[in-house]
């Protein structure tokens, strides 16, 4: 699971802890209720007023008979009553019912609970509808390019940003298989052809720190503060291999300039990268919109000779990308090339 997926599920998982809780307090009267009403009862007879509940207790004031009482709180046969602001407890078998006074600053207060607990719900609804058109847009968006469940999760997201950025959709291609002369494929995550010339795009998702430089073949990533390091093959020139590639499949455009772009996800740092050739960008996926910006505007226009010959290649190159069986050979390949079976230690 990304980092992005576990902050939608936290988020997804407050949005439903306030919107129950606050659905709670407003059908659950009883919550913000106690003592609404205040109780008034009558003394049927002069009757001692003690410090607390039974016989036992000292007599603090004795009531005359008649005298009108708020009952506070009763315990069994004993009330705490209040009397010209002064407070103490009798027995309840002398007292008499007289009236029941609405609490009305109570009253506001839970008028004003409730208001402030649909205004939140108010809010949580029109959030949620948001997130989900968002969610259903994106989906929509994401549609007119590619499957919605095709290639990784970050490659998805840059066919977005690619979307959003006003790069049109017959003109991205996303996970391509293109055919070598040797009859294997060469895995492309995602090509666009702009007016400035083709962008090809590599998408890592690391974390770690990352050193390397452009014209080394092994690049390293560290991790747990310099406890584990891996290596893992310069994506630079994974991606120039890519680009050569569309170079053969595309020899009538060897004209056409070509873009490399290799986008970083999750949260590794660049922490000692040099040696960049030209042409080359290295970024991560927050910065992917400024790189688009240099490349359009700084770049003179092209002029494709046989466009839809070109776009027929790529489609292709998608097409071949959905068969499971070209998949499968295409890892075995990759497999194969690497050759860790052959190593005996």
């Amino acid at each position: 699971m990304t980092r992005i997926t576990k902050v939608n599920k936290k988020i997804g998982n407050v949005i439903a802890a306030v919107l129950l809780t606050t659905i709670v307090l407003i059908t659950n009267e009883n919550i913000f209720s106690i003592s609404t009403d205040k109780e008034y009862y009558i003394a049927t007879t002069d009757l001692n007023v003690r410090t607390g509940a039974g016989t036992q207790n000292s007599v603090i004031f004795t009531l005359q008979k008649g005298n009108e009482v708020e009952v506070l709180i009763k315990k069994n046969n004993w009330y705490q009553i209040k009397y010209l602001e002064k407070k103490g407890y009798v027995y309840s078998e002398y007292l008499e019912y007289s009236r029941t006074e609405q609490n009305t600053n109570l009253q506001s207060f839970n008028k004003k609970i409730s208001f402030i607990g649909k205004g939140i719900i108010a809010c949580i609804i029109l959030i949620v509808s948001l997130l989900i058109f968002r969610k259903v847009r994106n989906i929509k968006l994401l549609k007119s390019v590619t499957k919605i469940k095709r290639g990784t999760r970050s490659e998805r997201d840059l066919v977005l940003k690619l979307l959003k950025y006003g790069i049109p959709a017959k003109m991205i291609f996303h996970d391509l298989y293109l055919s070598k002369n040797n009859g294997e494929f060469t895995q492309i995550d995602i090509v666009v052809i702009t007016g400035v010339g083709i962008i090809v795009f590599e998408v890592k998702d690391y974390s770690g720190w990352i050193y390397g430089a452009g014209n080394q073949t092994q690049w390293t990533k560290v991790l747990a503060y310099g406890k584990k390091k891996f290596r893992f093959y310069n994506p630079i020139m994974q991606n120039n291999k890519h680009i050569s590639e569309l170079k053969k499949n595309l020899n009538l455009f060897n004209n056409v300039p070509f873009y490399s772009i290799v986008l970083f996800y999750g949260d590794c740092v660049l922490k000692d990268v040099n040696y960049i050739p030209k042409g080359t960008f290295l970024v991560k996926s927050k910065r992917v919109n400024d790189v688009l910006k240099i490349i359009l505007k700084q770049n003179e226009p092209v002029e494709y000779k046989n466009i839809d010959e070109m776009l027929g290649i790529l489609k292709e190159a998608v097409e071949n990308g959905e068969s499971k069986e070209n998949q499968i050979k295409h890892i075995e390949n990759i497999k194969d090339m690497i050759g860790k079976e052959r190593i005996f230690e």
